[in-house]
């Protein structure tokens, strides 16, 4: 400055930029597991909706099908109605335990291997690296001017990612429609607006995430790495670098031994840096344990073939659990205890929930009644002096076949049953006669029943009402309390 003051500092910035990750590519071990669990994941997606079920003429026949528009949710022999949406409810609750349980056992090993955000970045990467090489090769070609060579590869890059976020697009609408219908609908360029627009909303989601955003999704967006920490305790697996053996850091002389570099205080890190190079969420596991490190286990593959190339023993990187540093300091041996009260909280939750959903779903009926009494008006007074209510039965019958019922109401002496439009069919508890209903396969019957009981029968405004239908068939019954209003 002129009058000799020292310049104002200059201004940082309060956001770094993203640098673009280029995982390099590995083989070992955890790589071959996840590209097993990658292949199991896709195939299950990819083939479930064209299995197929016989369940019936006029019922769809797709193995695994959610009706949204029918209300019906298909898996295999199981047919799940919109008032049964509570199985829903214990499925979330176990996987929500499931993931707890997992977590505590090793960490983000779900984010690392079975997370559907996962498993498309690791083929969409795939794909990037048959196109334009591994990482060094990559890193070259995006900081290199545009020739003809990189726009060949780029574009049959975008192409392929293009193509199968469409594909994927297609498996996730399959789900809540017919599968061969939806591909000829596709082929034939005749989709309707509602699975067009689907189409194109799940396809442009897949191509953003697993191709642009990837590890900035598990780092800014999914809530999961931050909700782990409670999950984790002393002796959950996660990737850990073993510093008591690998540090200090340093590469090895090709002239000295490792008695002397043992000497001059280094340890078995030559600082390759190829546990970092390797990782898809671009972090150095060895500056400790990390909310994004998502438990995939490549570095270890990384490490283990560095140690195996200069001869020093594997697991310089490795699933460990906390509790090791400890039982190292004492000299004592320590052994994995995964049976502990954590686990067994989380497991016994699972099996409970389990169990009610398999004791609730083996002992559910066949159908169910729900009945609306009438609002407007309360009641009718008809000529002979008797009181009439009016009910709206609705009867869910969950079977494949054509039921017949029997209906019956008690409760009040003298009551009689009749059908809106035949009244010609008169029940009456007290004769021993029922009314009776039918519903169609699969549907629900909705009928219009007056309620009518004599003069003197009623001693007060609101008098309890029940009602009982049974199927003549299979004897299965279902009773509903109401109640029948009269003048005060």
């Amino acid at each position: 400055m002129p009058d000799g003051s020292a310049p104002p500092p200059a201004k940082q910035s309060l956001y770094e930029s993203h640098k673009k990750i280029h995982p390099k590519a590995i083989s070992g071990t955890f790589r071959r597991l996840k590209w097993a669990v990658l292949s199991v994941l896709l195939g299950f997606f990819f083939v479930l909706p064209w299995l197929r079920w016989e369940r019936g003429v006029e019922a769809p026949n797709q193995a695994v099908l959610f009706d949204l528009a029918q209300g019906r949710f298909y898996i295999f022999a199981i047919e799940i109605w919109p008032q049964e949406i509570y199985y829903l409810t214990g499925v979330l609750i176990i996987a929500a335990v499931g993931l707890f349980l997992a977590t505590a056992l090793a960490g983000r090993i779900w984010c690392g291997f079975g997370c559907p955000h996962t498993v498309w970045t690791d083929l969409f990467v795939r794909v990037e690296q048959f196109f334009e090489g591994d990482r060094a090769e990559r890193i070259r070609m995006d900081k290199g001017r545009w020739t003809a060579k990189k726009i060949y590869r780029k574009t049959a890059k975008h192409a392929v990612w293009q193509l199968i976020s469409v594909v994927s697009a297609f498996g996730m609408i399959a789900f809540f429609t017919d599968a061969p219908t939806l591909a000829y609908d596709l082929v034939t360029l005749n989709l309707g607006d509602n699975a067009l627009t689907f189409l194109g909303l799940f396809a442009a989601s897949t191509y953003a995430m697993a191709g642009w955003t990837r590890e900035q999704m598990c780092m800014y967006m999914c809530p999961w790495p931050r909700i782990q920490t409670a999950m984790l305790d002393e002796h959950s697996l996660v990737v850990t670098y073993q510093g008591w053996r690998g540090d200090n850091r340093g590469p090895k002389r090709k002239s000295e031994s490792w008695e002397q570099r043992t000497e001059r205080g280094f340890g078995d890190c030559i600082d390759c840096t190829q546990c970092v190079q390797v990782c898809p969420m671009g972090i150095d596991v060895r500056t400790g344990a990390q909310a994004d490190c998502i438990n995939c286990g490549l570095c270890v593959d990384a490490c283990d073939g560095i140690m195996d190339q200069i001869a020093r023993p594997r697991g310089l990187i490795r699933f460990a659990a906390m509790a090791e540093d400890g039982a190292r300091a004492t000299g004592s041996r320590y052994k994995l205890p995964v049976v502990r009260v954590r686990t067994m909280i989380y497991t016994a939750v699972m099996a409970l929930v389990a169990v009610i959903m398999l004791f609730t779903f083996g002992n559910r009926a066949h159908m169910e009644v729900t009945v609306i009494r009438d609002r407007a008006p309360m009641y009718v007074t008809l000529k002979d002096g008797s009181i009439r209510n009016a009910y709206t039965f609705k009867i869910a019958n969950k079977t494949r076949e054509d039921r017949r019922y029997e209906l019956l109401a008690s409760g009040i002496p003298g009551t009689t049953l009749s059908m809106a439009g035949e009244q010609e069919h008169v029940a009456d508890e007290s004769a021993g006669t029922a009314l009776r209903l039918e519903a169609s396969p699969d549907s629900v019957a909705t009928y219009r029943i007056y309620v009518t009981v004599p003069q003197g029968s009623l001693n007060a405004p609101s008098t309890p009402l029940s009602f009982q239908l049974s199927d003549t068939g299979s004897r299965e019954k279902d009773v509903y309390k109401s109640v029948f209003l009269g003048p005060n």
